[in-house]
């Protein structure tokens, strides 16, 4: 791509009446970024959604100047830049009809994994969702997704620390230019996230974490994952605005119930009762709704490994259900007297070894 027009892009990006819908529409119309600027205004004003009070500031020299020196500072310190015609932007957010015309990265970022997860949740997160989020992320593991989350206080840095603990690849999708980082308390964490991953935004340097810049955040983080999962949360709160934009998108929701009483399980169970999100109570509940173990290894006959190492939890898992046949999780759980999230998370490393397969209604067999 040229410079002239990714100044183009960034000038458009700039322009306080032309939002992400609009300036796409007015690049398919012209055919690029630097050609809305030296088509006839009449000509524009003829695109469907376009009228004088959006293209008002379009020639505006204040906003190529900005773009000019936005472009500098690009250069400058490296970002990757993505087009949301490009093959580097992501997959799935392309297809969001408000996903931003322009990302902007930094770090070693990969959105080839076609498994990728948002967990989000509040603040104050308590010592149940602690629990719960790094439990999940242990369990979730074998499977190697890409961890999504928004890097701020509570559920958000607790996902994305357990991840960096897991080896798994975590994005963080910032409301700041990239010149920052917010909350100042976790620079600690910048550098491992970028080896493990990396940041997304799509503001500009001159940016501050305004209230505003969240909510637009969180579609960032909806649109890039085949699903969102809503750890704990209060009644109202950012993780249910990303919720409902997932549940916009037409992409899986899940929630992690709590009991009635609890200020931060109120906002997870209302999703749950609305209907807008699935339950979630451990890892093997999203494998076996989002269908993972249906991937491309699956469509091959499985074939029980020769001499396969297992250990004793492992062990006892797999003789009770070479004995008894096909089981749920529950009961095994049960019958092996282990905790389910022990099963949960065990069982996906027997699967990964080849020596048990999940089937439908959550039941599981010895192969």
């Amino acid at each position: 791509m040229s410079t002239t027009e990714i100044i183009a892009l960034l000038r458009l990006q700039r322009i306080p009446n032309v939002g992400d819908i609009i300036a796409k529409k007015l690049i398919e119309k012209c055919g690029s970024a630097e050609a809305i600027f030296e088509e006839h205004r009449a000509n524009l004003l003829k695109i469907d959604g376009v009228g004088t009070y959006t293209i008002q500031s379009l020639w505006d020299t204040e906003h190529l100047e900005a773009a000019e020196a936005e472009y500098e500072f690009i250069k400058t310190n490296s970002l990757g830049f993505h087009y949301y015609k490009d093959e580097t932007y992501p997959k799935r957010l392309k297809h969001c009809i408000d996903s931003p015309i322009l990302l902007f990265s930094t770090g070693n970022i990969d959105v080839t994994n076609t498994r990728i997860i948002s967990i989000v949740g509040t603040r104050n997160i308590t010592s149940y969702g602690l629990a719960f989020c790094e439990q999940f992320i242990e369990e979730i593991a074998p499977l190697n997704p890409v961890i999504v989350s928004g890097f701020a206080y509570g559920v958000d840095i607790t996902v994305q620390k357990s991840a960096i603990d897991h080896n798994l690849q975590t994005i963080g999708c910032l409301a700041h230019g990239l010149n920052q980082i917010y909350p100042k308390g976790h620079k600690k964490y910048v550098n491992q996230v970028k080896q493990n991953g990396g940041f997304f935004t799509e503001f500009w340097s001159e940016s501050n974490p305004e209230r505003e810049n969240f909510l637009k955040r969180n579609r960032i983080i909806a649109g890039l994952s085949e699903a969102t999962i809503v750890v704990e949360s209060a009644e109202k709160g950012g993780s249910l605005v990303t919720a409902d934009i997932a549940h916009g998108y037409n992409r899986d929701v899940f929630a992690v119930p709590g009991r009635a009483t609890d200020k931060y399980s109120l906002g997870c169970n209302n999703l749950i009762k609305q209907q807008k999100a699935q339950l979630l109570t451990s890892a093997a509940d999203l494998v076996y709704l989002l269908g993972w173990q249906l991937d491309e290894q699956q469509n091959q006959p499985v074939q029980k490994q020769l001499f396969v190492e297992l250990d004793e939890t492992e062990r006892s898992i797999y003789d009770y259900l070479q004995l008894n046949g096909k089981q749920l999780l529950d009961t095994v759980a049960l019958e092996c007297r282990l905790p389910i999230f022990k099963v949960s998370s065990t069982l996906l490393n027997m699967e990964m070894k080849g020596v048990i397969r999940p089937l439908p209604g959550k039941l599981f067999e010895a192969i």
